[in-house]
């Protein structure tokens, strides 16, 4: 066996050890718990959905769920990765690097929103400590007003 040789990041990686690359690779961008617990409590409301879908099609960004009929999107946002007020921890290694990714994703967000609102879209975000049944209430809830908003009660749809 060789001699072991001291690990090195690849050029313009981001990665400041091997273990702390693994540890961000496996970091899950779709399907996490809070996401699959408020899809679970959702979906048992008789409201069906797509996950990780674009809401715009010229837009290069996916919501966690997107209601197309009553153009309602869903962020469920994580508390480190999107900034929390009361959860975000600054980095302690590879700091600038980090904390200008979250800033990013910050802006990303904002910009997101805007765009989805200006095509008429609602936009609900979460953050992921937030409770799951009060998330799934207001997504209910706001999913439902459109419902009915868009069918009024004694008008066939066409």
């Amino acid at each position: 066996m060789d001699a072991e040789v001291e690990w090195q990041p690849p050029p313009g990686s981001w990665a400041s050890s091997a273990a702390r690359r693994r540890n961000m690779q496996a970091i899950r961008s779709r399907d996490t718990t809070p996401e699959r617990l408020i899809r679970r409590l959702v979906h048992a409301q008789g409201l069906r959905y797509r996950v990780a879908a674009r809401p715009l099609p010229d837009l290069r960004r996916t919501a966690d769920m997107v209601f197309r009929p009553v153009r309602v999107a869903v962020f469920i946002d994580g508390c480190y990765w999107h900034g929390c007020p009361e959860h975000y921890v600054p980095p302690k290694t590879n700091e600038g690097y980090w904390s200008d990714k979250v800033i990013r994703n910050m802006a990303r967000d904002r910009d997101t929103d805007q765009r989805l609102i200006e095509a008429g879209w609602t936009v609900l975000r979460f953050w992921e400590h937030e409770p799951s049944a009060e998330c799934a209430a207001r997504i209910t809830s706001e999913v439902s007003s459109r419902r009915d908003s868009a069918h009024p009660v004694g008008k066939q749809k066409p």
